[in-house]
């Protein structure tokens, strides 16, 4: 039994109860039930609060018709950078808040120091660092300056960037309160601490409290809120997942820590679209905006036996991609299938479709595909370059020069219409592709008609290999 003024609270999902069990009730995880304080009415301290807004006070709240409710005008504030207002859906909007996770060392705190001192010359900008020292922010953003080409950190770029390194949040409340600036930067949320509470800093109820004070706050003063949050063993944003639903935006950022470039994605955006990609590369002079992303997924040597070239959208963003594929003959009863970039399932689906219907025994052959760059392609449009990359491989065939595939495969070795054909079209006309394997009967325009690419439509997957590789893969089986 838990002692008076304690309970046990789960660290994965929040739920609380009187008594210890090994197990939780409400996820069903083991040993995440830990004890914590709860400070009693009397001696909990009140945080000043927004005065009321009722026209008469004492009464309850009336509803109104929605024609009646007047218009909010939404007015962005640039970040500094197009890539990440991209993904914002055009800059920060006023009293959002915005929550950016990642793993450790992939450059959150890098990205958002330099947006911070790009926003600090037309905006107040508190930085709230809760687990640096003030000098240590200080020497990055001096590093930063001076390695940005023309710029000087004796520039006086610095006047509207505020810093503040605290863990205490109502210190935290009280400088947001004083200052009242137009952005706000916490990184992280984790590192704060409510002494209000008695669990220690990143436990469930601590993130929730905080992160829940802070956007009282913020939105109370029109002030819009970047969260920094951790993120668990298992690539998850750490904390509650009520965090999540409270925020407008959640980010996440991407990509290999020791390779050069990274990727910025919206999971949840209310004033903008999902799913759009931010690439930028790390560079001395810190994260730099990628203006040509398709060249990060695109081998420079030319087409090689086992590759084959796609367009994958991400929302409004159209990147070329290299698809590639290794398949050889298997030494163990069962084959092994490996999948980087490519969801495995959708792999083993694929390769079903082509052994049942093109004939081919890929069933006694291990296979390995793998997408360039590191990308995470999901759409099914990049089915047909799938199926031509490990046809190719099983052929030792390659491509010809500037050809791109786009199709999805159906269960009946059909090729189906791919979304947003025309937009693809247009980036692999622009990236020098020539040759393009569409599904027939696709919806094309007359802005299709005009980029100059000779559109080969093929109705079945074995048509589609024939035309992309100029041969049948089915002979000599």
């Amino acid at each position: 039994m838990a002692r008076p003024g304690s309970s046990f609270v789960c660290q994965a999902c929040g739920a609380r109860t009187r008594q210890f069990f090994g197990r939780c009730a409400g996820c069903g995880g083991w040993n995440t039930l830990v004890e914590q304080s709860e400070p009693s009415g009397d001696n909990r301290r009140r945080r000043p609060v927004a005065a009321s807004t009722d026209p008469a006070p004492g009464r309850p709240r009336r509803s109104e018709p929605i024609q009646a409710v007047g218009d909010l005008p939404l007015q962005r504030l640039a970040s500094g950078y197009g890539e990440l207002d991209r993904v914002l859906g055009g800059g920060l909007v006023p009293g959002s808040l915005v929550l950016l996770g990642g793993d450790p060392g992939i450059g959150k705190s890098t990205l958002l120091l330099q947006s911070a001192r790009a926003m600090a010359s037309r905006a107040v900008v508190l930085y709230v660092s809760a687990e640096e020292s003030a000098q240590q922010v200080k020497l990055r953003w001096r590093r930063l300056a001076e390695d940005a080409p023309g710029v000087t950190a004796e520039a006086g770029d610095g006047e509207g960037l505020r810093l503040l390194a605290e863990t205490d949040l109502e210190l935290v409340l009280q400088e947001l309160e004083t200052l009242r600036p137009q952005v706000a930067i916490i990184d992280s949320i984790q590192a704060l601490h409510d002494a209000e509470l008695g669990s220690a800093p990143g436990s469930v109820a601590q993130v929730r409290d905080c992160a829940a004070a802070l956007q009282r706050i913020a939105k109370r003063q029109h002030t819009a809120l970047v969260l920094v949050g951790h993120v668990t063993k298992e690539g998850m944003l750490a904390g509650p997942k009520v965090l999540e639903h409270l925020v407008d935006a959640v980010l996440t950022f991407e990509g290999d820590r020791f390779a050069s470039h990274r990727l910025l994605r919206a999971v949840k955006n209310r004033f903008g679209a999902t799913h759009e990609l931010g690439v930028f590369e790390m560079q001395g002079a810190g994260l730099v905006e990628v203006s040509n992303p398709s060249e990060l997924f695109l081998a420079g040597d030319g087409p090689s036996p086992g590759t084959a070239t796609i367009v994958a959208c991400e929302g409004t963003r159209s990147l070329l991609v290299e698809i590639q594929a290794l398949v050889s003959p298997t030494s163990y009863a069962s084959p092994r299938r490996t999948a980087t970039g490519i969801g495995t399932n959708r792999l083993h689906q694929i390769l079903a479709v082509l052994e049942k219907h093109m004939g081919l025994p890929l069933s006694r052959f291990d296979c390995y595909l793998a997408v360039a760059g590191g990308l995470e392609v999901e759409e099914p449009a990049a089915d047909l370059g799938v199926a031509a990359a490990v046809v190719a491989s099983y052929r030792d065939l390659t491509l010809p020069a500037g050809t791109v595939l786009l199709g999805e495969l159906g269960l009946g070795g059909q090729l189906r219409p791919v979304g947003q054909l025309e937009l693809r079209l247009q980036e692999a006309a622009r990236l020098g592709f020539v040759r393009a394997v569409v599904p027939r009967g696709s919806a094309l325009g007359p802005v299709a008609a005009g980029l100059g690419l000779q559109l080969l439509e093929a109705a079945t997957v074995a048509e589609a290999l024939v035309a992309g590789l100029g041969v049948n893969p089915a002979d000599g089986d």
